[in-house]
């Protein structure tokens, strides 16, 4: 019986050490230089809808099933999906648009786990009609669901994802 109980103490001790030292943030961004004027790719980007024809999301669920709210490129637009188990179920809601600068768009997501993230698609001028796009990912990882972090290199697949997608948008822009 005692053995038990020190078991049942010892996992605990160690779930709660891992939960202390795993990761509570994570942030993954990647860029690239699209060769289009800052306003054609900023209105591009600013519409949610677009992202069908250039995210890595959509091709791994082609048959999502996608419901819209609101008026697409403009802040409180809300765009739901519910797809296969690479896609999940979710929403996206644009929360700020800074013209030529910034898209902030917060993502929901119910399926197959719950959380909550904030995207940013922001564009610098680099002259000469060409722009540089950086697509980013930012939340929290709350305790205990941070320990799986310790074990899954979100920022490396993530990251292969917003690779995939941006360089999609690049072709999308570029012809």
């Amino acid at each position: 019986m005692y053995i038990v109980v020190y078991i049942i103490v010892a996992l605990i001790v160690i779930l709660g050490f891992l939960a202390l030292i795993a990761p509570k943030k994570y942030d993954v961004s990647r860029s690239i230089i699209i060769e289009k004027p800052i306003s054609e790719v900023f209105n591009y980007l600013k519409l949610i809808k677009k992202q069908n024809d250039w995210s890595p999301w959509k091709k791994k669920d082609p048959h999502m099933k996608q419901e819209f709210i609101g008026t697409d490129g403009e802040v409180g637009f809300i765009s739901k999906w519910e797809g296969n188990k690479d896609v999940g179920v979710g929403e996206q809601e644009i929360l700020r648009i800074v013209e030529n600068e910034v898209i902030e768009s917060q993502l929901r997501f119910f399926k197959p786990w719950k959380s909550q993230s904030n995207a940013y698609l922001k564009v610098e001028d680099l002259g000469n009609n060409r722009t540089k796009v950086i697509w980013e990912f930012s939340g929290k990882n709350p305790i205990p669901f941070n320990i799986f972090m310790l074990f899954f290199n979100f920022e490396k697949a993530v990251g292969k994802d917003f690779e995939e997608g941006l360089a999609s948008l690049k072709i999308q822009l570029e012809h």
